[in-house]
């Protein structure tokens, strides 16, 4: 691998297989340690994403705003999929005028409500490579979506899926697409609840929603990759960098996943710091919960998402199974 612009020269990647969570190390040269703090432009050095297409949600701000202006600083096409226009046009002049890429376009879209969903999916156009999920919620005081839906699990799961579900097709039309789900480390602190995902009969946390709406992320995550192999789409999850740092090293692996030719083929995986996450021991603030990969739970996690977006969506938008 050739020096990069940002001083990486080599890349360390650990891989797992999802059943027995036993570590596999990629690297060019196996004892070089990872450089600290890549950026997400750095870890896309080199690659050429012309005429490839991004959906990229929450790209107004942060780490959503930093992986969309990488993925076109590399040539893509990007739609940047946010809630406020205003703040999607304010986030699309500034990555033009830092790429030079004029392939940048914004397509409104809450997370929170099922038919803005459906109405980004009719209009979207022709295939797609890459989907991810940036958007999300923390620490909001109990609300409840126009759906009745707890707004933790609405905007960090169920509307993920369903866009997922949604721009299926799309992703099927293209060979080797990708779809990244963010899912920070919340989801250690607690397993998804499916007998009361939504707060109907349970005492509310805000801090528990959060970690449940991530855990079912994850599940769903690995599903997913089950369902679409066969399709050659990858499905992974991706803990954003540490809070303290900048969004350009934030979105680092997040870029990673999306575009890196460096993990073709990878699917099924929780990816943090450039590799894929060590199962996460007692009281760590880092890896990957048993919970959250556990492939019984995902399945019926799966089920349960989809029967939920199912009972919510209209004829002519089906949930792909």
């Amino acid at each position: 691998m050739s020096p990069r612009a940002d001083g990486i020269t080599a890349m360390h990647f650990r891989f797992t297989t999802p059943r027995s969570l036993s570590t596999h190390t990629f690297s060019e040269q196996d004892e070089t340690p990872l450089v600290a703090a890549p950026t997400a432009a750095g870890v896309l050095a080199g690659v050429d994403l012309t005429g490839r297409r991004a959906v990229v949600t929450g790209a107004a701000s942060g780490v959503g705003l930093e992986t969309a202006r990488a993925l076109a600083g590399a040539g893509a096409e990007v739609t940047l999929a946010v809630r406020d226009a205003d703040a999607g046009e304010s986030a699309r002049a500034g990555i033009v005028a830092t790429t030079g890429n004029e392939q940048v376009r914004v397509g409104e879209i809450d997370l929170a409500d099922q038919r803005e969903i459906a109405r980004f999916v009719r209009l979207w156009d022709g295939p797609l490579h890459m989907l991810v999920h940036a958007a999300g919620v923390s620490g909001a005081p109990l609300t409840r979506t126009v759906d009745e839906w707890e707004l933790h699990l609405a905007v960090n799961h169920l509307g993920p899926a369903a866009l997922s579900a949604g721009l299926h097709w799309a992703l099927t039309a293209v060979d080797g697409a990708r779809v990244v789900n963010v899912s920070p480390d919340a989801h250690l602190r607690a397993p998804f609840d499916l007998e009361d995902p939504h707060f109907v009969s349970s005492r509310y946390d805000r801090a528990l929603a959060d970690a449940r709406s991530r855990t079912a992320a994850v599940l769903h995550t690995v599903e997913a990759a089950r369902r679409w192999s066969g399709d050659g789409i990858a499905v992974n999850a991706v803990h954003p960098g540490p809070a303290s740092a900048a969004p350009e090293q934030a979105a680092a692996t997040v870029v990673l996943a999306a575009a890196s030719p460096l993990v073709g083929g990878i699917s099924g995986r929780y990816l943090e710091d450039l590799g894929e996450a060590h199962p996460a021991g007692p009281g760590s603030g880092h890896g990957v919960a048993v919970h959250a990969v556990d492939p019984v739970v995902a399945r019926r996690v799966w089920r349960w998402t989809e029967r939920t977006l199912r009972e919510i969506w209209f004829s002519g938008l089906p949930v792909v199974a």
